[in-house]
């Protein structure tokens, strides 16, 4: 849990903002969305199908937590 508390708010705002933008406000698969958007901004794109690079879990758990 300590984790979380290194995560930049403002960067957690961000980022739930554009899974809204994206997917609406209750997305079907919100693990799924959530994680594409934190891929997106760790990498800088949308993962492909088969992109397995890893993204920041403390802050994929954070805007998890959020959009939830």
């Amino acid at each position: 849990m300590a984790e979380r508390s290194e995560v930049d708010p403002a960067l957690v705002t961000a980022l739930v903002a554009r899974v809204d933008e994206l997917y609406g406000p209750k997305p079907q698969d919100l693990e799924r969305m959530c994680w594409t958007v934190v891929h997106e901004h760790h990498h800088g794109a949308m993962p492909t199908e088969y992109d397995i690079r890893e993204v920041d879990e403390a802050l994929y758990l954070a805007v998890l937590e959020r959009c939830r």
